[in-house]
Order: structure tokens, then sequence, then C-alpha cells
């Protein structure tokens, strides 16, 4: 004769609480979950490429989070910057996300916060307005303020996915930076 089943102390159910958590703390950290926020500049952030400090130049700037890296993105005293180091063919490295401050949202002397998504984003080549390095590319969430920028101050409308390589030379930044 077989002795009857004995009923566990603890249900299905009276797990799920606990195990809520656990399950959430795995999904946000799946490989799925590849959104990374921007991070703000400080008062002391320095360039990746160039070591100078962003908050002490005008116009706008970047940031490149790439897949493989964890904390702190690249940043970028300038939009062209970024655009020169992105547009390499030897740029290999998976990009998890690229911002860029929205030049219609922020002063462009002293810009602050107003990130936006770069691949959305709609930038004017060729404008009278310099950042860090000289002449650079301004960025805008919409393209109705970049051709607004574009009126005031010169220059052409284009996509992410129409910026190339010839648009983001660095030839000759230091000739222009007004503070060296």
């Amino acid at each position: 004769m077989t002795a009857p089943l004995k009923k566990p102390a603890f249900s299905r159910l009276s797990l799920t609480p606990l195990l809520a958590p656990l399950l959430a703390t795995l999904v946000a950290c799946s490989p799925a979950s590849t959104t990374q926020g921007p991070v703000e500049i400080t008062d002391h952030t320095p360039c990746d490429l160039d070591g100078m400090v962003l908050s002490e130049y005008p116009g706008p700037k970047a940031q490149l989070h790439y897949v493989d890296e964890i904390g702190q993105p690249l940043f970028f005293c300038d939009t062209t910057e970024l655009f020169n180091v992105v547009l390499k063919p030897e740029q290999q490295r998976k990009v998890k996300a690229i911002y860029v401050q929205d030049m219609a949202q922020t002063d462009w002397d002293e810009p602050h916060g107003a990130w936006i998504d770069a691949k959305t984003a709609f930038y004017v080549v060729g404008s009278s307005r310099h950042g860090s390095m000289g002449p650079t590319i301004g960025s805008f969430s919409s393209k109705e303020a970049a051709e607004k920028f574009a009126a005031e101050f010169g220059g052409h409308v284009h996509p992410f996915s129409e910026i190339t390589e010839d648009m983001s030379q660095l030839d000759g930044g230091a000739l222009h930076d007004q503070m060296m």
C-alpha cells in the first residue's frame, strides 16, 4: 500500500511574489535590453578625442555608447568629431546608442542637456556657426528646426543617413580654436 502524497508546505502561488523581482531583473539585464540613455556632461567632462573640457566650448556635443562598453560613453566636444569617428570605414565596433544635442532646445554658446537620438536627428552642414573645433554640424530634433537654423546661419539640412565622411573632416580644427 502506498502512502498518500503529502502537500508541500508552500504552494507555487506563494513563490510568485518572491520570484517576480528576480524575473524582472533577469529581463532587464538580458541582451535584448540594449537601450542606453544619454549621460549628462559635467563641468569637467573631457572630450575622448582631444581632452578638451566640453563645457568650455560652444556648439553641439555628442556621445557614443558601444555595445561592448560598460559605464561612461565616449564624449565628443563637437558633432563633426563624432561623425569623423563613426563614419570611418575602420569603425567596426557595434554601436548601442548615439546622442547629440538638440540645438533648438539649448543655448549654442553654453549647451546643456537636450539630448536626442543622433540617428533620428537632422543636421545642418556648412553653417556660419562654430563649435569647439571651428565649423561644426548643427544637430536638431526636427527638420523644421534645422531648416530655420539654416535659413538664419546658412548651410544645408541632412538626415543622419546622408552625412558623409567628407562632411566631417577635422582638418584645421586647431586653427579655429579661439581658446588655444
